[in-house]
Order: structure tokens, then sequence, then C-alpha cells
């Protein structure tokens, strides 16, 4: 099955060169679920591109009956980013214009949704899929309008019209993922919300995070947080409600490297998930029994039980434990060898845990200024 390849216009440069997004649509024989497949969001985070062309070669091998619904995959998302670089290093998670995270710009429909509440009650006795229709035509509608300011003679920072290219890609989808990778050093994990945790195991990673707290302008948490909060509505008048909507963010590896092993695990895992989801069929996937692939046992923590530890005091980092080990309370887990200007001998301080966990991300740097990021852990409570 070969897709629909569409070349987007993104920005028009003062070289006048015009960079541009490029998106691959695998349309099913069968109508059903849209899948939303971003990556390279942040500039140094380019494992994802490799995920999405071996997802591009997987689904070109199948045939369009075993695809039911379409598939839409979108790599180097963020070509600003991606093209960024400072001397050997490629940062890319800002604006640098704007002064803005790239990842903190979108567009949220509760922040402006006039009267939640009542929509849940007008909505109260109806189909959950007549729901989800009226639901997502207004939040369309609203969205629409933002073209007008886009398009006036003032126009908009540029952030609002790569924001308006992203989100008119995705805001209809049913799931959509969206592929990073540490800032730093980290381990393969994904960022979950509420109630959607049973659907997370399908990626067959090691460690999920659930989203207990956002504030709806990441990509992942724009898309999923006017649907938990209509969900939340019809709770509080009684209705148990949960739609067929789902938002990740895989964290895969290293940012500036593609690591074999994440690249495998992002695509294996996407690959899963699109079978258990209904929207592959005929497929087996080598290697993974049915045990593995519908009973992947999970380590999760709450993004509120995540604790970041930064340096008190500048120096080189030494002796700090690996990624991916449980440490325990008042364990030593990184030395700062400080120097100083004080005609003193060096010190070297030992850091302990404050809590038992999971170390999940550490800074690549290992020269630190006062109040820099050295390692995160997700505490076990």
């Amino acid at each position: 099955m070969l897709p629909i390849i569409e070349t987007i216009p993104l920005r028009h440069m003062a070289s006048g060169d015009v960079l541009s997004l490029q998106v691959y649509k695998f349309i099913g024989a069968q109508s059903g679920k849209k899948v939303y497949i971003q990556s390279n969001l942040h500039g140094a985070e380019i494992s994802g591109n490799a995920v999405i062309h071996q997802l591009i070669e997987f689904l070109v091998g199948i045939n369009a009956a075993d695809l039911t619904g379409e598939i839409w995959l979108v790599p180097v998302c963020n070509p600003m980013g991606t093209n960024e670089r400072a001397q050997h290093f490629s940062p890319g998670r800002y604006c640098s214009y704007e002064a803005k995270d790239w990842n903190r710009i979108f567009w949220d429909y509760e922040k402006e949704a006039d009267d939640l509440a009542a929509f849940a009650k007008s909505q109260l006795l109806l189909e959950i899929e007549v729901v989800r229709h009226n639901y997502l035509t207004i939040i369309k509608q609203k969205f629409a309008q933002l073209l007008e300011k886009i398009n006036s003679l003032s126009s908009v920072p540029f952030t609002q019209k790569f924001r308006y290219k992203l989100q008119s890609l995705s805001l209809d989808a049913d799931y959509l993922i969206d592929l990073h990778s540490s800032n730093n050093q980290g381990l393969n994990y994904l960022y979950y919300f509420h109630n959607r945790e049973l659907s997370s195991k399908y990626f067959l990673l090691d460690f999920g995070i659930l989203l207990d707290e956002y504030d709806g302008d990441a990509f992942d948490e724009a898309f999923i947080k006017p649907w938990l909060a209509l969900e939340q509505h019809f709770h509080s008048l009684g209705r148990e409600i949960k739609f067929d909507v789902e938002a990740w963010t895989l964290e895969l590896g290293t940012g500036m490297q593609i690591n074999p092993d994440s690249v495998m695990q992002g695509v294996k895992g996407i690959q899963n998930y699109l079978i258990q989801k209904g929207c592959i069929r005929n497929i087996v996937l080598p290697s993974l029994s049915e045990d593995v692939t519908l009973n992947n046992q999970m380590l999760f923590i709450k993004r509120g039980n995540i604790i970041k530890y930064y340096s008190p005091i500048g120096g080189m980092i030494q002796d700090r434990v690996k990624l991916g080990c449980f440490v325990k309370v008042n364990e030593v887990i990184y030395k700062v060898l400080s120097f100083n200007k004080l005609s003193q001998l060096p010190q070297v301080i030992d850091i302990r845990a404050q809590e038992s966990g999971l170390v999940y991300d550490i800074s690549t740097n290992q020269a630190v200024n006062e109040g820099e990021f050295v390692i995160g852990i997700g505490a076990i409570q």
C-alpha cells in the first residue's frame, strides 16, 4: 500500500527559501479511526524520525484491506528547531525569536470553552458517538476562528501560525502519538493521561508517567485535555463516559542520537498499539507472544512524584548512579567535586536521594553551575 504524500508550505524565510512539512497518509480500505503520529517537535530529538521511517516501510508492505481507518505520519515536524545549531550541538528546543518552548505553545479549547457544564448536560442522554461528533464540531468551529487573525494584515507571531498548521492536521484524530527524546540522557518511556493506563501497556515499554499535572499547552495535552474535561463533567452529572480518544508522548532515548534500541522499541510498541486498537488487522508481529502484547507489565509513576535534582553548588559531577537503576532513600546518588576561589582545597559533596525511586533521566554535561539539572528520579511511594 502506497501513501498519499502531501507537502505543506510552513514558513517563508528571509532568504526566500520555504520550509515545509511532509505528511504521509495511509488510507485503509475501510473507514475507521484516524491515527496521527509526528516526530522531532524539539530540534535535538531525532529518534522519532527513524521510527516514522520504519513505520512507513511497515505500512507500505501491508494491504489496504488490512488497514481500518487512516494513519498520518509527519516526520521532522519542526524544521526550524531541527536545523538550529550551536557549534556541534543541536538545541532547537525553543523558538529563539519569541523565547518559547516549541512544545508549550498549543491551543487548548477548554481554556476558551464558554460553558462546558451546560454542553455536557445537553448531551447527557445521547449516544457517545453522537456526543463526540457534536463536541468535535464545536472544537473545529472555535479553532477555525484562529485563521481570521492569522490572515489579517497585522498577522500573528510565527508560533501561532506553526501551531495552527500542526493542530489542523491532528485536531480530528482519534489517537495522537508525539515522538520525543530526552533533552539529556533518558530511558524509553511514555507519558499518559487519566483513565488510559490499559492502552499504555500496548506500547510494550517498561515505564510510564501519568500526567496528573499539566496546563494544556503541550501538543498532547492540548489535544486530549478538552475530552478529559468533558468526561469529568459527565461524571459530575452521574454518567460515566470514556471517549475513545487517546494522546501519547513517547520519550525514546537520548537527544541528538538515533539509538537503535530506542528506535526498535518505538516501532514495535506503535505497531502493537495499532494492532490492539484494531487499526491494523491480519498482521502478526514476529517474536512477540500474545501474552507479551496484551499483558505487558509497566511501572507507573505520577508526574507529581517526579523529583528533579539540581546541583546545590557549581562543580564536576562524579560517581553518579546509572540510568535505569533503582535507588533507596538517603542513598548517595551523585557527588559534586567543587573548586573554590577562597584559597581552600577542593571539596567533594555527597548528594543523597530524598525518596526511593527509578533513575529515568540524567544530564549529559557533567560540569554544572549551581542550580543546573543533574538527575531525574521517579519516586516510588
